[in-house]
């Protein structure tokens, strides 16, 4: 389908992404940037960020969502615990929801689907349970599907997301030891079917070694793995 305008996907390291429509509708995945060592300093985020987007409690996708939501307006979706966790933070606008939901930002339908991988928050008073983790299925209006994975490993089930949503574009960790590795991720690739691949999770810290390199000598012909930097973008058309 083509539209008058693209809709960019920018990787702001680890696992954070921001998602513009082609309507101007702004979506932040997993906000870690103060203390993330790869989020690219010199980018500013838009004024208006509509929604924020969280895949699970842990501190390297969650810790700047009070600051992030206070500034920019947000309301954050996550799962019901966790959006409940973040209203006591000081976040004034959430939406919980749960595994198989959907909610609307403007122009974009946002479904939560399944991850296989821990989730609780951490603060000053110890360990949370904060529900369990989760991805996103982004549907934008006159926009690809996109798939954000959150943080897990392989697991059969992400047939049926493909079955039921058609992701043109997967998000997929890679980094391995916290997540699926390239190799897990290349079996994620023939479960899901999509026609790119945009890797997150990866060399942010020690431990996480995976390279898209490693993922795109992997996967079959017909899918496209994008070797990208923190603060690069990816349009479609």
């Amino acid at each position: 389908m083509s539209t008058s305008k693209p809709t960019r996907i920018t990787w702001l390291g680890h696992a954070t992404v921001l998602v513009q429509t082609p309507s101007g509708t702004n979506i932040l995945i997993d906000p870690f940037i103060a203390q993330n060592p790869k989020y690219p300093k010199s980018f500013e985020l838009p004024s208006k960020i509509d929604a924020v987007l969280l895949t699970h409690g842990h501190f390297d996708h969650a810790a700047d969502v009070v600051p992030v939501t206070k500034k920019h307006g947000s309301t954050v979706v996550a799962i019901h615990e966790l959006a409940a966790y973040v209203g006591g933070k000081g976040v004034s606008d959430t939406i919980g929801m749960n595994i198989g939901g959907s909610v609307q930002v403007k122009d974009v339908t946002a479904t939560m689907v399944d991850a296989r991988h821990s989730a609780g928050a951490e603060d000053e008073q110890g360990i949370h349970y904060v529900g369990v983790a989760a991805g996103f299925v982004l549907t934008i209006a006159q926009g690809p599907v996109l798939y954000h994975a959150g943080d897990t490993t392989v697991f059969r089930d992400m047939e049926l997301i493909g079955e039921l949503y058609q992701p043109k574009i997967a998000m997929l960790p890679i980094g391995g030891h916290y997540t699926m590795g390239p190799k897990e991720a290349a079996l994620a690739v023939r479960f899901l079917q999509p026609e790119t691949v945009l890797p997150l999770h990866f060399g942010t810290f020690p431990p996480l070694t995976g390279t898209p390199e490693q993922l795109a000598a992997l996967v079959g012909p017909g899918v496209r793995v994008i070797s990208w930097k923190p603060g690069e973008d990816f349009t479609t058309a």
